[in-house]
C-alpha cells in the first residue's frame, strides 16, 4: 500500500458507522484517510458500540491501513480558548472524549483547530490558554498527539502564523504528544504564497525554522478559491484555485513529507480518485 513511501488520501466518510471509513478510504484507491469521531457539529456523542470498535480495527488491518497513516479530525464547536466559561469547558471536554475515542479505536493521532479569542483577550493569552489545556487533556489521557491545524485566520482565528503553532508547543510540556497539520489552502490564505517552486522552498524552510519538521503529523492537501493572503477559508480541487500544481507535485518528491498522511479535503468527494491517481503519476521514480 505505499506509493514510494507516501501516504495519499481523504477525508472519507463514516455513514453507517465508524468501522466503514477504512472501506470507503480503500474504494478510492487511498493508503492513508482523515475521519470524523463523531458527528463534528455536536458537542457530545454515545460511546462506540464495542462490536464497531472491533469491526473498525479488523477493516483497518485486513484492508492494509497502518494506524499512524489515519488523521481524524476533532470537531468544529470545539475552542479551547473561549471567553464563554461554558464553550471553554465543553470544548475541554469534548477535545478530551475525541482523544479517548481515537485511543479506543487504536489510533494514534487527533486533529484540531486551535480556537478563535473572540477579540476578549490577546493572542498570546489565548495560545497560553490552549497549552495550558492541551496539557491537562495530554494528562488525563494516554498515548495519542494531539494535532495542532494552520488556519487560514478567518476572524480572531489562532493558528494562521507558524509562530502560533511554535508558540504553543513551547508550552506543552510532552513533547512527544503534539503535533502539526498543514493545510495547504489555509496557509496560502494565510499569506504564505507555496504557488510557486521559490515560494514552496521559502515556506517551508520557514516552517522547519520556526516548527521543525520532526512536528509534522499530516498535511490536508486543497487548493484555494481565494487569493493569497485573503484570510478565508474556501477549498478549491486541485489545480483549479489559485494556488494551482505546482506545490502538490514538488510535495509528493520531498522526502520531507514521506511517510505523513497527505490528505485531501478538495470539495467533491467523486474526484478523489482521480485526484489521487494525479498526485501518485507526479511521483517521480
Amino acid at each position: 500500500m505505499e506509493f514510494n513511501g507516501y501516504y495519499i488520501g481523504a477525508h472519507v466518510s463514516t455513514s453507517g458507522g465508524v468501522q466503514n471509513a477504512p472501506l470507503n478510504a480503500k474504494e478510492i484507491g487511498a493508503n492513508a484517510f482523515a475521519l470524523f469521531l463523531k458527528n463534528q457539529r455536536r458537542w457530545f456523542e454515545k460511546p462506540y458500540p464495542s462490536d464497531r470498535v472491533e469491526k473498525f480495527k479488523e477493516n483497518l488491518q485486513r484492508l492494509g491501513f497502518k494506524a499512524d497513516k489515519v488523521l481524524p479530525h476533532a470537531g468544529y464547536l470545539i475552542n479551547l480558548c473561549s471567553p464563554d466559561r461554558e464553550k471553554a469547558e465543553k470544548s475541554f471536554l469534548a477535545l478530551k472524549d475525541e482523544v479517548e475515542r481515537a485511543h479506543q479505536l487504536g489510533l494514534k493521532f487527533v486533529n484540531f483547530h486551535p480556537g478563535a479569542h473572540l477579540n476578549k483577550y490577546s493572542e498570546r493569552e489565548a495560545l497560553k490558554i490552549i497549552a495550558e489545556k492541551v496539557n491537562q487533556i495530554i494528562a488525563e489521557t494516554k498515548g495519542v498527539v494531539l494535532v495542532l491545524e494552520t488556519t487560514a485566520g478567518q476572524g480572531s482565528n489562532l493558528g494562521y502564523r507558524f509562530e502560533h503553532l511554535a508558540a504553543i508547543i513551547e508550552e506543552v510540556e510532552d513533547k512527544t504528544r503534539i503535533g502539526v497539520c498543514i493545510d495547504t489552502c489555509h496557509i496560502f490564505a494565510a499569506g504564505y504564497d507555496i504557488s510557486t517552486e521559490k515560494g514552496y522552498f521559502k515556506t517551508f524552510k520557514q516552517f522547519e525554522e520556526i516548527i521543525g519538521f520532526e512536528y509534522l503529523k499530516g498535511v490536508h492537501l486543497n487548493d484555494s478559491k481565494t487569493s493569497l493572503g485573503s484570510r478565508k477559508d474556501r477549498h478549491a480541487p486541485l489545480g483549479e484555485g489559485y494556488i494551482g500544481l505546482t506545490p502538490f507535485r514538488l510535495m509528493v518528491n520531498d522526502k520531507r513529507f514521506k511517510g505523513i498522511p497527505l490528505i485531501l479535503e478538495t470539495p467533491d468527494p467523486k474526484r478523489w480518485p482521480e485526484e489521487i491517481a494525479l498526485l501518485k503519476s507526479f511521483m517521480e521514480t
